[in-house]
């Protein structure tokens, strides 16, 4: 059992368990290139299932898929200045070609909306162009000063939406349609509860009108933005001079968005759902979903295991199975580590009475079931774990809000509780300002459905807004 032990008490040290846990799991290692971790297949295998999945969803809403340059030259970053100024510490510069200094400085892309521009400028002359519904896979790079695996790299795999429109109104209900396929697949397939709102114009993305995003509340209380989705009005386009003839016959500017989730995902799931012996995975992410143990060097297990092994493949659940020479409790605890949703054990003993033993990883109750009727069973415990995972998350997230309406109740909570804190703000970035320098709290994201009753919970005058505060990765 010593992968477990090896694993630090998310509750004694939540950022070394962390560790421990992608480590242990063979999700990521250290690479020799500093800030850049290298994604190990079992960790890419989440990544392709994510894919998989969300390209799936794009496509079915009319988007397409393209791939852009990895570079951009200075003078196209500087076009829109608004956005440059957002990105500028962050941004990774290319002097040199081979042996020659370049005429111009090229950056590695910290995100694509220039380089979308500039090619829609050459390809968006009429209405009949409209919409234009593109989608990347790709990695870019942001220079981070501190990060962490899937949290924070300086290398980033991600999908970027970009997507010009005709009217506002289509653009405004593209922006919040992406934003809505993030949250169902985050609720329903990652099991993760999110906080889905507008963002304040002080943590809007560089260069929009506005931001949405999707928070998440780890185990610790602490914030992860999950996802994120944008609208830009006519900025770009007009920066980039992008212009189409409309039925009316006059040149018109369109409405551009853009929106994308990372592998900041992954590090979402082992966040939400993790525990003290690894990672614990929803079943509808699983890459593998049952891993079968046979135990002991016995004909009839073998059998057994081949039996299990053609009726999982028949009934399409991805499996492996575990035929290595280590202990029987070494395999279980291994298993536990990755996380796979089901563990099928069997051994001679349970033969004899014609049983095996089920065991499903969030819970590890151990379930015996006839041989016949086993893998019967599993569909039914997948998508009773699901569920049960996501109540679990929710229920401990919202565990952990909190609501002010003085700023001496703020204090107390944020001082004495991790979490998030629910509060009236009149609008001001100073009161912003002065959550983030007391407390190193965020704003995450408005609130349009609940009354305003109370002042602004920072300076005492008239509220106009209703939001999330709470710390960030």
């Amino acid at each position: 059992m010593s992968e477990v032990k090896d694993i630090t008490s998310r509750d004694v040290d939540f950022a070394k368990w962390y560790t421990d846990v992608v480590k242990k799991a063979g999700l990521v290692d250290y690479s020799s290139v500093k800030g850049s971790m290298i994604i190990c297949p079992y960790g890419y295998a989440i990544w392709e299932e994510m894919q998989k999945q969300l390209d799936q969803k794009f496509k079915e809403t009319g988007h397409e898929n393209v791939q852009m340059p990895m570079f951009i030259p200075e003078s196209l970053l500087n076009v829109e200045k608004e956005h440059v100024e957002g990105f500028a510490p962050e941004v990774a510069w290319v002097t040199y070609g081979g042996s020659e200094k370049l005429d111009e400085r090229l950056c590695v892309r910290p995100t694509s909306e220039v380089l979308f521009c500039d090619y829609y400028k050459k390809i968006i002359k009429s209405y009949r162009d409209l919409p234009k519904l593109y989608n990347q896979w790709c990695t870019i790079v942001r220079w981070e000063k501190t990060t962490r695996p899937f949290l924070r790299s300086r290398e980033i795999l991600w999908q970027e939406g970009h997507t010009m429109h005709a009217t506002e109104e289509e653009a405004i209900n593209e922006a919040l349609k992406m934003l809505h396929i993030y949250e169902d697949f985050q609720r329903n397939v990652l099991a993760i509860p999110v906080l889905v709102g507008k963002k304040t114009e002080k943590e809007k993305f560089a260069g929009a009108v506005a931001s949405y995003s999707l928070e998440a509340m780890m185990y610790d209380g602490v914030a992860l933005q999950n996802g994120t989705s944008h609208y830009f009005g006519q900025g770009f386009a007009k920066a980039f001079g992008i212009q189409y003839l409309d039925q009316d016959n006059k040149l018109k500017t369109p409405y551009q968005t853009s929106w994308g989730v990372t592998t900041r995902m992954i590090g979402a799931l082992i966040m939400v759902h993790g525990d003290d012996r690894g990672l614990v995975l929803p079943p509808r992410i699983a890459p593998t979903k049952v891993v079968v143990i046979p135990i002991g060097d016995d004909e009839k297990v073998r059998e057994a295991t081949k039996k299990i092994a053609s009726q999982l493949k028949d009934a399409d659940i991805t499996y492996l199975i575990d035929e290595s020479n280590k202990t029987p409790g070494f395999k279980f605890a291994e298993a536990e580590v990755k996380g796979y949703p089901i563990r099928i054990e069997i051994g001679k003993r349970d033969l004899e009475n014609n049983e095996i033993t089920l065991v499903r990883r969030d819970i590890l109750e151990k379930m015996k079931y006839p041989l016949e009727n086993a893998v019967k069973e599993i569909p039914t415990l997948l998508e009773n774990m699901q569920t049960d995972m996501y109540e679990k998350a929710l229920t401990r997230r919202n565990s952990m809000i909190y609501e002010a309406n003085t700023w001496e109740e703020f204090s107390d909570i944020a001082k004495n509780k991790p979490g998030f804190i629910k509060a009236n703000w009149c609008g001001d970035e100073a009161c912003e300002n002065k959550v983030k320098d007391e407390f190193s709290m965020k704003s995450r994201c408005l609130i349009d459905d609940e009354e305003i009753d109370t002042p602004c919970v920072v300076c005492g005058k008239k509220a106009q807004y209703r939001l999330y505060f709470g710390k960030q990765y």
